[in-house]
């Protein structure tokens, strides 16, 4: 094996295939990343077993050739070589060393044999279809907040992604929930979708999905099977194992009764809640909402630090409400919302609140109360 290739390519690719490598794992070729030639082309493939990334860049091919080196130090000395510069990797299969070398600088680094590297076969999927760039990273952006990260509930621990009916009309439609709160977020089914299996994509998944996605315009293509989901952007294909558990019947928590109605402006209301809570414990993080017609008063009584209150106008009708909510989960709701006004659906001191944009009925989220 021996190629050429320029500095910032190198580090691009590697810097997309080895954020799922492991730093710490008792299985050594798991440390390591596939480095193999098609062609022109030099293809990088990463694993946790979990999760699988590959990249293809263009190369200057001069002998074809496999073989695992370790990702991260790998990495870090891409990262440390002048830019521009060209880079000359070569095998030599006898010492099993993989020799690196840029302007004055070289390194020879241990090697493990390709053919040991694992692979997380895809297998048949069921379900293919294409989805803008921007589309998918809505349905990340707003729902990956509510995963929950408590290990004993496995099955909230990703996203579901399913398709459903609403308004008479097929969704896709992405839903988070971590028992606290719950965000919802629908739109148009895509074609191919019709019929998938609703499938839960692991948080690690979702995180690193959202990376590869942060300076995307591209499509993507989606495949779904019972047990895999893989995502194409652009040149990095990311494959991972979906989470084996059934996601529990969420829309029975998404009130349908509530009939008091709050409208506020997101930003005036995500600043009186940040202030407020300055002085919350970090424990409770309780804030307290006195709802009385046209009129908010957000409050906080905190024994050891003090207490807050803020008043800001908002447009409501219905009886006088006092509810309490963890200050942090409000912050992380509103800060969802695109329009600038939000819209409260409440019921009672114990019952769920449900919030939405007042502009986009294509997401909803709903907050479990504190006691105040």
């Amino acid at each position: 094996m021996w190629l050429v290739i320029e500095r910032g390519e190198l580090l691009r690719a590697l810097g997309h295939v080895t954020s799922v490598v492991e730093r710490r794992t008792t299985i050594p070729i798991l440390s390591n990343v596939l480095l193999r030639t098609r062609d022109s082309t030099l293809e990088f493939k990463a694993t946790d077993l979990e999760r699988e990334v590959i990249e293809s860049v263009a190369a200057d091919v001069s002998a074809p050739g496999a073989v695992t080196v370790s990702a991260h130090i790998l990495h870090d000395i891409v990262r440390k070589l002048p830019d521009g510069s060209q880079v000359d990797i070569r095998r030599d299969a006898e010492k099993e060393r993989l020799t690196l070398a840029a302007g004055q600088a070289r390194f020879a680094l241990q090697t493990l044999p390709a053919e040991d590297f694992p692979d997380i076969a895809v297998g048949q999927l069921s379900h293919e279809f294409e989805l803008g760039a921007q589309d998918l990273k809505r349905l990340i952006d707003k729902t990956r907040f509510a995963i929950s990260t408590e290990e004993t509930r496995y099955y909230l621990n990703g996203i579901y992604l399913h398709t459903a009916q609403a308004d008479k009309a097929a969704t896709l439609r992405a839903v988070a929930t971590d028992g606290h709160r719950l965000a919802q977020v629908e739109l148009p089914v895509p074609k191919g979708a019709d019929g998938m299996p609703g499938v839960i994509v692991p948080r690690k998944t979702v995180n690193e999905l959202h990376r590869l996605l942060e300076d995307s315009t591209a499509t993507i293509k989606i495949g779904v099977s019972q047990a895999k989901v893989r995502f194409e952007i652009g040149t990095v294909t990311l494959t991972s194992k979906l989470i084996d558990g059934t996601f529990p019947d969420y829309g029975r928590v998404i009130p349908q009764g509530n009939d008091k109605e709050m409208k506020v402006s997101n930003a005036e209301f995500i600043g009186a809640v940040d202030r407020v809570s300055t002085i919350a414990s970090e424990r409770g993080r309780a804030v307290k909402l006195n709802i009385t017609p046209n009129k908010l008063i957000l409050s906080v009584n905190n024994p050891e630090g003090g207490s807050a209150t803020e008043e800001i106008s908002v447009a409501y009708s219905a009886d006088p409400l006092e509810i309490g909510f963890n200050a942090r989960y409000l912050l992380d709701i509103a800060g969802q919302l695109e329009g600038e006004e939000a819209c409260f659906k409440l019921a009672d001191p114990g019952s769920p609140t449900m919030v939405r944009d007042a502009d986009d009925e294509s997401a909803l989220y709903v907050l479990m109360p504190m006691r105040v």
